[in-house]
């Protein structure tokens, strides 16, 4: 049986809101004035943009310019206000970074932190539960990744219902620093910045504390072109 996580159907259409909405709900009551700020190239601004919405904070994006137009355009409706980079040639954490300076914000990163990967998990936490409710112990589960905070994440929430799983990461051909990285046992950067249609996961190298977390699981890494993607 192959068994399919639909989070296209989730809010925002990305399971990021889940990562966004935990993160925010961490921030202390005392510090939510002065917003939040983040960098994606779509999926994580979007789903900040809808948890800062519903918390009622004021949310500021950093997006390469070239993310898709629907992207940007979701994440203004959401209430964010987008500021745009050029992707390969400006900074993004330069940027975010000297934004939290000047107004007291709180950095959201889109991976690499400890919130984020923890409300990711709540997908391995339903995968696990759902398929055991069909009388079903995962064996392997695939996800696409990026800086590695669903992949992690699910990785932890498997933990409970399906220890044994194999955890896979998914990226394209030119873009596998997990692949990489996870035979190596170090962290393992890409050359590029872009080329891939798979804009959303064009990360340029593991997230630490997520690397830490798959590294631990011994994870495997899989690497598709982007041929077989559109197929």
């Amino acid at each position: 049986p192959v068994l399919v996580k639909p989070e296209v159907l989730q809010r925002t259409g990305s399971f990021k809101f889940r990562g966004a909405f935990n993160r925010l709900s961490m921030i202390p009551v005392d510090e939510r004035s002065s917003g939040v700020v983040a960098c994606s190239s779509g999926n994580h601004a979007q789903g900040v943009a809808e948890a800062a919405r519903i918390l009622g904070l004021k949310a500021t994006i950093v997006m390469p310019e070239d993310a898709p137009a629907i992207k940007l355009k979701r994440t203004r409706d959401n209430g964010a206000h987008v500021i745009t980079y050029r992707r390969g040639v400006d900074d993004r954490d330069a940027i975010a970074s000297a934004l939290c300076a000047q107004t007291g914000a709180t950095f959201v990163h889109p991976y690499n932190d400890a919130g984020v990967i923890s409300g990711q998990g709540t997908v391995g936490l339903e995968i696990g539960a759902q398929a055991r409710a069909m009388g079903l112990v995962p064996e392997v589960v695939v996800a696409c990744t990026g800086g590695g905070g669903l992949t992690s994440g699910m990785a932890l929430g498997l933990s409970a219902d399906a220890p044994g799983a194999l955890v896979c990461t998914s990226e394209p051909v030119g873009f596998d620093d997990y692949a990489r990285s996870l035979e190596s046992g170090t962290r393992q950067a890409n050359a590029r910045a872009s080329g891939s249609i798979c804009d959303a996961i064009l990360t340029g190298e593991p997230g630490e504390q997520a690397f830490d977390i798959l590294l631990q699981h011994k994870a495997q890494g899989l690497v598709v072109s982007d041929a077989e993607v559109a197929q």
